[in-house]
């Protein structure tokens, strides 16, 4: 019942069940038992949060990986109750997927994935970055070769990555960064001029080949030329786009060293988590579920359990009393 309601809505998790089972059920009665369940998935994944940090770890693996991948992102829900300040119904649910790689050779052979994990929530930052740490540990982070953390550098990933995963290699995804500068040239010669994109694969090309002096340079050029990023009236102007930008590229200089991490056989994109994102919010996000917070943690939990690849989902259910056997 609980698989059911993990993969699809209630209703239509009610529905395939009643069929099977020759059941009455309706969704609410699934939504109930299935919520129940993840909540005491939830309690047990918080209190695994508060055993770390009393220094009780979990095991970590008996093969650690040689290389051990962190990334992080947001995707979005509907709540049913909108916020105070906004009006606006949408929130965040974070995720952060942990997997273990095999490193290219620096050339044809690209990094592969090998197992990928999931710990999912609609709490703050503070929340993922304590989950995100014990499921890292987990994954054995503390023996690994090398451990990567890749993201997008937005403004809650940056202090996540600082204050959890400080002995890891930090990634900016190359894509993320290539589309900021796309977006500068678009607001530097119009969106719809075809020099534009030119502009932007330029910048690219010289983002890809590790020339980030010249990039640099390229870029404050631009937004000099462009002027103030800020209009007389007061509203925010497509300067500004150049303006962040060089900030952008300047705070994270140091984490955009691409001809190095391709040498080393390492992934420079976040696509395992924007996938991720996808797979989760499959189940949670839709213009018909609108959700409580309590019922939607409850599910996010169920469904990261689901989507790890390390066969947990089978190992939990396993483990609850009511599957273990009897003895004499």
């Amino acid at each position: 019942m609980v698989r059911e309601a993990t993969e699809r809505g209630f209703d239509l998790a009610a529905q395939a069940l009643n069929e099977d089972w020759h059941t009455t059920w309706d969704g609410t009665q699934v939504r109930r038992w299935a919520e129940r369940a993840g909540e005491r998935l939830v309690a047990d994944r918080d209190g695994e949060a508060l055993d770390y940090d009393r220094g009780q770890y979990p095991a970590a693996p008996q093969n650690p990986p040689a290389l051990l991948v962190v990334e992080v992102d947001a995707g979005k829900v509907q709540m049913r109750e909108p916020d105070p300040e906004s009006g606006s119904r949408w929130r965040e649910d974070k995720v952060a997927i942990v997997s273990s790689y095999v490193p290219g050779d620096g050339g044809e052979r690209l990094p592969e994935a090998l197992v990928t994990t999931h710990v999912a929530t609609r709490e703050d930052a503070q929340v993922l970055r304590r989950l995100a740490r014990v499921e890292a540990h987990r994954r054995g982070i503390t023996q690994a070769d090398e451990v990567l953390f890749i993201s997008d550098g937005g403004n809650w990933t940056d202090p996540l990555a600082q204050g959890e995963f400080s002995e890891a290699v930090r990634i900016i995804d190359f894509y993320h960064a290539a589309e900021h500068l796309y977006a500068g040239a678009r607001a530097l010669l119009g969106a719809e001029n075809p020099a534009a994109k030119e502009r932007g694969e330029a910048w690219v090309g010289l983002l890809r080949e590790g020339h980030f002096e010249a990039l640099l340079k390229a870029l404050r050029a631009a937004s000099a030329r462009a002027g103030p990023p800020q209009s007389e009236d007061g509203r925010e102007h497509p300067r500004r786009v150049l303006a962040n930008n060089v900030e952008y590229f300047q705070q994270h200089r140091e984490h955009m060293r691409y001809p190095d991490y391709r040498r080393k056989g390492w992934p420079i994109g976040s696509g395992g988590v924007e996938g991720a994102i996808k797979q989760v919010n499959k189940r949670v996000k839709g213009s018909e579920q609108f959700w409580q917070p309590t019922g939607l943690e409850a599910i996010l939990a169920l469904r990261a359990l689901w989507l790890s690849a390390d066969g947990r989902w089978r190992c939990y259910w396993s483990n609850r009393p009511a599957y273990q056997k009897r003895t004499a």
